[in-house]
């Protein structure tokens, strides 16, 4: 399960990170932006080598005791990096690869919005093409059209992260990783 997702600009600034659970927010922040010096050392040994610019994934960024660090570059070199539970060994290279795909495609939603000014905040709340919302122990894309409430409701299968859970009250399509 990924326990952090970051969306950082090309000027190494944060457009969006989110992190579950929420009280090692501080160490989550502190990991993405320890392993940008990495991605920047896989950028610049990628474009020594000549290797195929198709190839978006940077893959391992660097392991720690409880947590793996993943990375992805875009072609306008937007990072995307996932913190994983190192607990998680289910979970393989082409799965972290399908879940960067599928950022990297809400991330393209987000720039196609025409009432988006890119460089600034990425909001994870309904006012965007798709919000990111952690359901039941995974990330889920949900599309704005999908009827969802935020906050603390009575409903069968409510979010289990605080202090503002996300519930689906309607069957319709999901992403989630």
């Amino acid at each position: 399960m990924a326990v952090c997702i970051a969306v950082i600009a090309k000027e190494n600034y944060p457009l969006y990170i989110r992190s579950t659970p929420t009280e090692n927010e501080l160490k989550f922040h502190y990991m993405v932006h320890t392993s940008l010096d990495v991605v920047d050392e896989k950028i610049s040994a990628m474009g020594k080598a000549l290797v195929d610019q198709r190839e978006l994934y940077l893959g391992l960024l660097y392991p720690t005791e409880d947590y793996k660090v993943y990375g992805y570059v875009t072609n306008s070199k937007v990072k995307f990096v996932m913190v994983v539970d190192s607990s998680n060994t289910a979970l393989r290279d082409n799965e972290i690869r399908s879940m960067f795909r599928k950022l990297h495609n809400s991330y393209t939603d987000v720039m196609c919005n025409p009432f988006y000014n890119p460089g600034d905040r990425i909001q994870s709340s309904p006012g965007g093409p798709y919000f990111l919302c952690p359901i039941q122990s995974r990330w889920a894309l949900l599309p704005v059209s999908d009827p969802v409430q935020v906050g603390p409701t009575p409903v069968s299968d409510p979010v289990q992260v605080s202090p503002t859970p996300c519930v689906r009250s309607s069957p319709g399509p999901l992403i989630t990783w």
